[in-house]
């Protein structure tokens, strides 16, 4: 291969790419605020493979100088746990993108509670006002909200059972749903090299009248995310290298280590290229992601691929999915209208330990940036390199021609280790993802467990025994800074925007000694960026909610004040006014006998509003509720 300056367009051209090499300067904060010292980083770039014979190669070398006597680093466990365009100057506090109301049909509804506006991401549940679709048990639902009853429902599962035990994700876009699943071996490959396409599965599905599978869609790997822009989705892919290590155990690591490196020179390229499979009406197509959609980073340990697929849901069919694909991992997708990003931990050696192993104490991430401003395959823009780890999505924003990036450093451990947090802004520079600016020192001793970005201003939790809340002045990308602090006990896991310049948080009440005390709602005025601080505080002792690490599972509706949060099996209504938050009672739903798969209650995952009801979403069923009573009004099982 050749080294140098390739990268396979949309176009399927290959064009010249200056990669850049050197230090990544960065703006030290001011003396007003924390600081550290910056690690100098070097950008990593993507260069397009000229041929298979020369991805091969590279491939090949780069696992065997990644592997171990257990396996590339994803066989010991240790990566990292997964799970309009820019933002407007104008934005304010007037609610999260995901909270604006819908208006097909005229009739005012809720939608998922996206990070970005113009960037909408699968979620358990979604409606478009004049119908709530839903996939409970490996069944597709269609309820009428007005009649409030099943209009449609298609069994997903194919004879398969255990299809009805996954979580499935939707997307909406008119009368067509694409559902986001994962596809299981069989009991007959589990044992051998899968050569069917597997790992995740979509279905594109009809709505308009009966529902109806108008195609699927198979493709070696599990879906890291998905987001639909326009009429495009985009579902990122993550496949880990298939190369299958003998498990005896017998001899030295070093004598294990040498076995494992035969099995990877005698690897053909298809170990790291995915198969797919699909399907229109009686159709069915198969490929293989092509060497010339293939590209790398600077730095790779040929451990999994990274695909992103496009998919036109004004289609009838899902096609082949258009596959751009990285020889590289992640864990992370963040979307805007225009853009599309995937985020991961780079594995990094570290003296005293095995190279294949991530260094604890030097974590890097790596970003792909890619253009999803047109319809079709994604044009990728830039890459870049920051020291440390990410919380979530959250921590990433674009904002003005800059991406803003929280993340910890350091160890996080009760042994006297330390760990701090920081804020850096990268801009787009020839192929780059570059540092201009960076506030540090964040939480010295602590990690980051939320953030959230409101166009030049940034709020970031850190916790360990307390809770510091840090405003942040990001208005000059090259001297971001802290404006204000507020320490409080326990920490908020997510962060809310309301209108009047208030914050709510979501997470769990501590004492003194970090030791945590059920969930928490907090209120936080932040007009004053110098003087953040808790309005008032809803706490529930020995209670967890599942929004404090999914935001999918949280309601805002800013005419009203309403909050509907998940805690325990049921939902607590919440209503803020003014600088105060009232409970009005709880939603709850029965237990549901799913075919005598299971007799327990069932916690209720989603809330949604159409109109003036408020329907709650479980494995169980569906009940519609007057939101300002709690009162139920109707209950639909998932029968």
């Amino acid at each position: 291969m050749r080294r140098g300056t390739k990268f396979a367009t949309a176009g399927g051209s290959l064009v010249a790419l200056a990669l850049l090499a050197g230090s990544m300067a960065v703006s030290q904060p001011p003396p007003t605020g924390p600081g550290t010292a910056e690690t100098p980083m070097v950008p990593v770039g993507l260069v397009a493979f000229d041929s298979c014979a020369d991805a091969l190669t590279e491939l090949r070398a780069a696992a065997t100088a990644s592997v171990g006597p257990y396996g590339l680093a994803e066989d010991w466990g240790l990566k990292t746990a997964a799970i309009g365009g820019a933002e407007s100057m104008a934005r304010t506090f007037a609610g999260a993108p995901g909270d604006a109301a819908g208006q097909d049909a005229g009739t005012d509804y809720s939608t998922t509670n996206n990070h970005e506006a113009g960037a909408d991401e699968p979620d358990l549940v979604k409606t478009d006002g004049r119908r709530i679709v839903t996939v409970t048990g490996g069944v597709l639902r269609v309820v009428d909200p007005v009649s409030r009853r099943v209009t449609g429902r298609l069994d997903l599962a194919d004879g398969r059972e255990e299809l009805r035990w996954q979580e499935h994700r939707l997307l909406l876009l008119g009368d067509h749903a694409l559902v986001l699943g994962e596809d299981p071996p069989r009991p007959a490959d589990a044992l051998r090299s899968i050569r069917r396409p597997g790992g995740t599965r979509l279905l594109l599905i009809d709505l308009a009248g009966r529902p109806l599978v108008l195609g699927t869609y198979r493709i070696q790997g599990s879906t890291v995310d998905a987001r639909l822009t326009g009429d495009t989705a985009r579902v990122a892919v993550r496949a880990p290298a298939r190369l299958e290590f003998p498990l005896a155990s017998e001899g030295t690591d070093q004598v294990r280590t040498e076995r494992n490196r035969k099995v990877i020179a005698r690897a053909g390229v298809e170990a790291w290229l995915p198969e797919y499979e699909w399907t229109a009406g009686p159709e069915r197509h198969t490929g293989r992601v092509g060497c010339d959609r293939l590209s790398r980073p600077e730095r790779m340990t040929g451990a999994a691929t990274l695909t992103v697929l496009s998919f036109d849901l004004t289609s009838d069919r899902l096609g082949d999915g258009d596959p751009v694909a990285v020889a590289a991992d992640a864990d992370t997708v963040y979307g805007t209208a225009t853009s599309l990003y995937l985020a991961g931990q780079r594995p990094t050696p570290i003296t005293g330990l095995p190279r294949w192993r991530p260094s604890p104490a030097e974590p890097i991430t790596d970003i792909y940036q890619f253009d999803t401003a047109a319809p079709g395959r994604p044009r990728f823009v830039a890459t870049g390199s920051v020291p440390g780890r990410l919380i979530n999505q959250y921590a990433l924003s674009e904002w003005a021609g800059h991406l803003r990036v929280a993340t910890t450093t350091g160890e996080f451990r009760d042994d006297g280790s330390t760990s701090e947090s920081a804020v850096r802004v990268l801009r787009h520079d020839d192929g780059a993802l570059v540092p201009v600016g960076m506030v540090g020192g964040l939480g010295r001793g602590e990690r980051i467990y939320s953030v959230r970005y409101l166009g030049p201003v940034a709020y970031v939790v850190t916790f360990r025994q307390t809770d510091p809340l840090y405003a942040l002045n990001l208005a000059d990308p090259a001297a971001p800074r802290v404006t204000g602090e507020l320490k409080i006990t326990g920490y908020s896991a997510y962060l809310h925007p309301l209108p009047g310049e208030r914050l709510l948080g979501v997470g769990q009440e501590a004492d003194r000694q970090g030791r945590t005390k059920g969930v928490q709602v907090s209120l936080f005025d932040v007009r004053d960026p110098g003087r953040p601080d808790r309005l008032d505080q809803w706490h529930l002792p020995g209670g967890w909610s599942h929004a404090e690490h999914d935001p999918h599972a949280f309601l805002y509706r800013p005419e009203t004040g309403l909050v509907a949060l998940p805690v325990d099996a049921g939902v607590r209504l919440l209503r803020v006014s003014g600088d105060t938050i009232s409970e009005i009672g709880e939603v709850t739903h029965p237990a549901g006998n799913d075919s005598g798969r299971r007799q327990w209650g069932q916690p209720v995952r989603r809330s949604l509003v159409v109109g003036d009801v408020l329907w709650t979403v479980s494995e169980a069923g569906l009940r519609a509720t007057d939101p300002a009573s709690a009162r139920s009004l109707a209950w639909i099982a998932a029968t």
